[in-house]
């Protein structure tokens, strides 16, 4: 017999075409150099999913604050961040995610850091990776190394892409 989660992911691979955005926070990275903006659209748009809203801003929190309010503006139904995840004087986007959130999902971060630890070792406690959800959407927030945002996309993010959608509209 099926688990309830096998069920939902049954009823939820029924999804088709959800509509995320990439917000990708640096305070030095162009469209051009934006590695983690292109590796995450390539996979989105091959996945048969569409990119509704991209945008590099830098970390400072009025800039993610307003990439966040036109990603919701954009219907996008999953939201991902990278970068500014950290410790650094600079690292804003976990204090400003924190504060927005209606339900968090602390597995998420919780996940990605063992997941981190087996790549990085104890530096993957400086972490602030989350997620949760805001006005509809669903929220993750990686750091910005390329590594780390291919492993949150292919371990975490994309097994469970459809049923992160399903569950917001259900």
């Amino acid at each position: 017999m099926s688990s309830s989660a096998d069920q939902h992911r049954e009823f939820a691979a029924s999804q088709t075409e959800i509509p995320l955005a990439i917000i990708t926070v640096s305070d030095t990275r162009t469209p051009e150099t934006d590695s983690n903006g292109a590796y995450l659209n390539e996979r989105i748009t091959s996945a048969g999913h569409r990119v509704v809203f991209y945008t590099i801003v830098k970390d400072e929190a009025e800039q993610v604050e307003s990439a966040l309010q036109q990603a919701i503006a954009s219907q996008a139904r999953v939201i991902l961040f990278n970068g500014g995840t950290g410790i650094a004087r600079r690292d804003r986007t976990y204090d400003v995610l924190a504060r927005k959130l209606e339900k968090t999902l602390p597995g998420f971060g919780e996940l990605f850091r063992l997941l981190s630890y087996e790549q990085v070792g104890t530096a993957a406690m400086l972490s602030r990776a989350t997620a949760g959800v805001y006005q509809g959407a669903v929220i993750f927030s990686t750091p910005g190394s390329h590594d780390a945002v291919r492993l949150a996309w292919e371990e975490m993010i994309f097994p469970e892409l459809p049923h992160f959608a399903w569950e917001l509209v259900r």
